[in-house]
């Protein structure tokens, strides 16, 4: 089964605690702490793997969680950093953000990598915390949370040469009697419903990958027929060859055919038209073929090249293969659309976005207060309320980031209820 759109949740894997412990030897008076830090929670981490050729793996787990860094321990000895959970896909995959629909990754070569989602880094053992005015501190933060999101996989096919055009055209002939791909054909629409990849070689020993890809009709930039997910994978071909039924069997224009499928290029993506593109006159074996093709010809500008073919009885497939294979040589490689940072084709741009005052106060049906926020939420799960000093130190943070004015703004008064997650304060004015 060819799976080419998956989505998945990724979390990274959270910090260790750290630890609060005391130094006690025999003959050292005083030890002070020795609590440790914990280890750094592991990253989940794409990884191109050229072997493989659909996003089928994921279609029966689509949950990852990487392990948690190690904690701290007593004799100020650091945890352990998680080992990376690798995740292999194929090439051609596009990680996107499934609540912003923002790209993440954009992985094309083999071996590259991204990393979809951070670990924690380890909570500060209590070694951390001492100073001259508090040399022994009972003070010590839980790991951070790993950074957790569902994500997006959208394979497009990596292919030199992809085949357009209607649906019954000879697109999988063409494929099947080039190369040793054995695609579905059946005298039906749409018997293509999912790329079909063939290693086609020349005369003079030149090789290139070429992709059928799912028939196109009219409307399919709006999502019509198999829309998306064939124009998806037409975005990776490096040279467009579009198949047209010369015999005009289905009662369809030659013409208008040609007219229609490059409107539906150009509105999916305006640079799909900047794609070299050969033109194939199929079915020439046909009775009408000769007569539509003059006709053809008359409505395209002169220095137009038309291969004109047939499939089925593999007449002018040598002149075609190396008019491909030429255009090839002079096409850059993997052309990218929008996606990926120009500077690079391998780039991966991280964005850090300010995270404003880090917390957002609204009101319950029940006149409680709610606070929430990334910032303010990492704070609360990195302390460890088991200690008076912790507790402690989590009511100054919070005074320091506003929040205790913030409220007094909204109208809390003392002994208001403050909800922060699925805990409850009072507020103590």
């Amino acid at each position: 089964m060819f799976v080419d759109h998956v989505k998945v949740y990724v979390k990274g894997g959270d910090g260790g605690d750290g630890m609060v412990a005391f130094r006690r030897e025999k003959y050292v008076p005083n030890g002070g702490p020795a609590g440790g830090d914990g280890g750094k929670g592991a990253d989940v981490v794409f990884m191109v793997e050229e072997g493989l050729r659909t996003l089928m793996d994921f279609r029966y787990k689509r949950i990852f969680k990487a392990d948690r860094g190690t904690h701290g321990m007593s004799a100020n000895k650091h945890g352990a950093k998680a080992s990376d959970l690798i995740i292999k896909v194929p090439p051609g995959t596009v990680v996107k953000d499934a609540d912003t629909g923002e790209t993440i990754a954009d992985l094309v070569e083999h071996g590259q990598t991204a990393v979809i989602a951070r670990g924690g880094r380890g909570g500060r053992g209590n070694s951390r915390f001492a100073t001259p005015q508090n040399p022994a501190p009972e003070l010590s933060e839980k790991g951070e949370p790993g950074f957790e999101r569902n994500v997006i996989l959208e394979l497009k096919v990596l292919a030199d040469a992809g085949l357009v055009g209607f649906p019954s055209v000879g697109k999988s002939t063409l494929l099947s009697v080039v190369s040793a791909a054995k695609p579905k054909i059946a005298e039906y629409h749409f018997t293509t419903i999912v790329p079909n990849l063939g290693m086609v070689e020349t005369d003079d020993h030149r090789s290139f990958v070429m992709a059928d890809l799912p028939g196109l009709i009219e409307g399919a930039h709006e999502g019509v027929g198999l829309g998306h997910q064939f124009l998806r994978h037409i975005e990776r071909t490096r040279v467009i060859i579009h198949v047209i039924d010369m015999s005009g069997m289905e009662g369809r224009d030659p013409y208008e055919d040609y007219v229609t499928i490059n409107e539906e290029l150009k509105q999916y993506n305006m640079r799909l038209t900047e794609r070299p593109q050969v033109i194939v006159a199929n079915k020439m074996d046909m009775p009408d073929s000769e007569e539509n093709l003059k006709k053809f010809r008359e409505k395209l500008p002169e220095d137009a090249q038309i291969f004109p073919i047939s499939a089925l009885s593999r007449q002018g497939l040598s002149n075609l293969l190396f008019a491909v294979t030429d255009l090839l040589e002079v096409t850059p490689e993997f052309p990218m659309i929008e996606e990926v940072d120009e500077e690079s084709d391998n780039a991966v741009l991280y964005k850090h976005e300010a995270q404003g005052d880090g917390f957002e106060i609204t009101r319950d049906p029940d006149g409680s207060f709610v606070l929430s926020g990334y910032a303010i939420e990492r704070l609360f799960k990195m302390t460890d309320f088991s200690r008076e000093d912790s507790i402690r130190r989590f009511a100054r943070q919070m005074r320091g980031m506003g929040i205790d004015d913030a409220l007094r703004e909204r109208g809390a008064e003392n002994g208001d209820t403050v909800r922060l997650m699925e805990f409850e304060f009072e507020f103590m004015d």
